[in-house]
């Protein structure tokens, strides 16, 4: 879509918030068709143009360019009427994706008082675990809150509460995030304090839980091109035990190409290398996302250059279809892909809910290497309420003790966004 057309699609949004706006773009005249759409999201500080005082209406708009603007008028949805309101909901239902990479909530069911915010999930989940490990049933909620401390920093907080149903009454609370997030300009924000920290693509296969980092990263956004580096310490959890209280730096990229998606990736612990840590170790991975049509083809390689025993490699391969929309009943998205994990460059975490890979890191099987197959699914049934399934298979492993090992495993889960 041209950008002169998608701006006065927006204006219409935004018709009786300001009136009598003055034009700032040299190549845009009153005689333009879209002069006083361009003027008025100007005006407004929805739009902005180029470094030379041009606006460039001609060219295609991208997808994170539309999600800026979007992303601009969320925060002045209070001046908008319903109407306006519902069709700048389901614009940021459809651009949830790029609203996200800008740390954009866009749910329209976010409760605020004064400068507060609040939101959260829910979840009741079922595991059929393999051999090793006995079944779970089990429930979590988490809460947000986020703090607007000025139009460029906020402060947010994120409580934890998870409850085994079938083993006990006990329920496991954590504070699991805490942090600063300040925005200079659109394109650099930097964060501080204990943040989401996710490694590589696929949410996280290989490396998915944020849980136990605390430091600092800083992340520019320019176009389709998103870069973060960070410097912290990941401290003792029930997934970051390999690497407790250890100092790391890590680098990430993702780039968004018209026809795939790269990521890249770079973990360095510091620190001298001492026996049942990764202190020393060097971790680099690349990620590639082909979309079909409605389908994906998606793969990671990863290397544990400073790993001295050989099994220092871990890399998927997988097919998908179709988009999972929290918000739109019916719809769904299906996954599957097969994976092959070395020993020395898990440290605990997954972003899959099945655990097969803790063979890895158990010391009753202490596998060199896993391999298994993994179809995910996830649906949804009402509007924020979806159902997530995970079936781990033909699990095989090289190594270690057998007895607990290659069974397969799976998981049910029932969520809930608010």
């Amino acid at each position: 879509m041209k950008k002169i057309l998608a701006l006065a699609a927006m204006a219409a949004l935004t018709a009786g918030v300001c009136a009598y706006a003055a034009n700032p773009f040299s190549d845009v005249t009153p005689n333009d068709w879209a002069y006083q759409a361009v003027a008025d999201l100007s005006e407004q500080g929805v739009v902005e143009g180029y470094p030379d005082g041009t606006f460039k209406g001609e060219r295609n708009i991208t997808r994170y360019e539309l999600a800026q603007i979007i992303a601009r008028m969320l925060a002045k949805e209070d001046q908008l009427n319903a109407e306006q309101r519902g069709t700048l909901d389901r614009l940021a239902g459809e651009y949830a994706d790029e609203l996200s990479n800008l740390g954009v909530r866009v749910s329209n069911l976010e409760k605020k008082v004064g400068n507060l915010s609040f939101s959260g999930d829910g979840r009741m989940r079922y595991q059929n675990k393999d051999a090793g490990a006995a079944d779970k049933w089990d429930g979590r909620i988490r809460l947000n809150v986020k703090g607007q401390v000025n139009d460029s920093t906020y402060v947010q907080g994120r409580l934890d509460a998870e409850m085994n149903f079938k083993t006990s009454d006990d329920t496991n609370v954590i504070f699991d995030q805490l942090f600063v997030n300040h925005d200079f300009g659109d394109a650099v924000t930097v964060r501080l304090g204990r943040q989401p920290v996710v490694i590589g693509d696929q949410s996280g296969w290989l490396y998915g839980f944020p849980y136990g980092y605390g430091g600092a990263q800083a992340m520019f956004h320019q176009g389709r091109v998103n870069l973060t580096a960070g410097y912290g310490r990941f401290n003792k959890s029930d997934y970051t035990d390999g690497v407790k209280d250890q100092d790391a730096f890590f680098a990430k990229g993702d780039f968004d190409f018209s026809a795939a998606k790269l990521n890249l990736n770079y973990l360095k612990f510091t620190g001298d290398k001492k026996a049942d840590t990764f202190a020393g170790y060097e971790i680099a991975g690349a990620g590639l996302t082909i979309p079909v049509g409605d389908f994906r083809v998606f793969g990671e390689y990863w290397k544990d250059t400073n790993w001295k025993n050989g099994y220092d490699t871990a890399w998927n391969a997988g097919l998908g279809y179709g988009k999972l929309n929290v918000k739109k009943p019916g719809s769904f998205a299906a996954d599957v892909a097969y994976n092959s994990v070395d020993q020395g460059i898990y440290f605990g975490g997954t972003g899959y809910q099945t655990n097969v890979l803790s063979y890895l890191t158990d010391s009753g099987t202490n596998a060199d290497r896993v391999k298994y197959w993994n179809a995910i699914a996830d649906v949804t049934l009402q509007k924020n309420v979806y159902l997530h399934g995970e079936y781990a298979f033909d699990v095989k492993t090289n190594g270690g003790d057998h007895s607990a090992a290659d069974e397969d495993a799976w998981t049910l889960s029932l969520n809930y966004v608010f």
